[in-house]
């Protein structure tokens, strides 16, 4: 990885953690639970540690009026497992974290978390979580376009599907900067 990228992600001041729907029905579908929720806590103490902000990002349903028509179809089986009880979040939030309720698969679109991370000097966003295929890769490609440096913690985020995992990371490598929770720890260990 180029040194000079590597001097811009190496600002924990400048970096925020985004730990993307962490949801218990969510987690309970991946393919690497036990991995994954280990790596994620090991980066969450390590961004409480250095103070870097942390946000988690919930998943809150529009009321069923007024979700649009195409997100119904293509969501349907999905949306009708994420029961309340299985919305609550699987890692909580420590009092300092910030909650972002969202509703589509951009944590950009209908939320103020771009005005809180620009308002703080946030230049790098680390992303976590699931579904890495939906919501972290359209995330993370958005936050990019708009100007961030992004980092994907490959081994600290998941899907339930392995084959959509896999790929996705794989686009994800041709454009954004892919690192294991080891590394990221080490650079910020430096």
């Amino acid at each position: 990885m180029d040194e000079e990228i590597i001097s811009e992600i190496n600002k924990p001041e400048k970096t925020a953690l985004v730990v993307w729907d962490v949801q218990k029905a969510l987690v309970e579908r991946i393919f690497n639970k036990d991995e994954f929720l280990g790596n994620l806590k090991r980066l969450i103490e390590a961004a409480h540690q250095l103070k870097s902000p942390v946000f988690f990002s919930k998943i809150t349903p529009l009321p069923e009026r007024f979700e649009s028509r195409a997100r119904k179809l293509v969501f349907r089986k999905r949306r009708m497992a994420l029961m309340p009880e299985g919305l609550e979040l699987a890692i909580l939030p420590s009092q300092d974290d910030i909650v972002v309720s969202k509703n589509t698969a951009s944590i950009f679109i209908g939320t103020n978390f771009e005005l809180m991370v620009r308002n703080a000097g946030i230049a790098t966003l680390i992303f976590t979580g699931i579904s890495t295929e939906f919501g972290v890769e359209s995330s993370a490609r958005d936050a990019f376009n708009r100007g961030f440096f992004v980092v994907i913690a490959k081994d600290a985020v998941s899907s339930s599907s392995k084959e959509g995992h896999d790929r996705s990371l794989q686009n994800m490598e041709n454009m954004l900067c892919l690192m294991t929770t080891g590394e990221i720890l080490q650079m910020w260990n430096s």
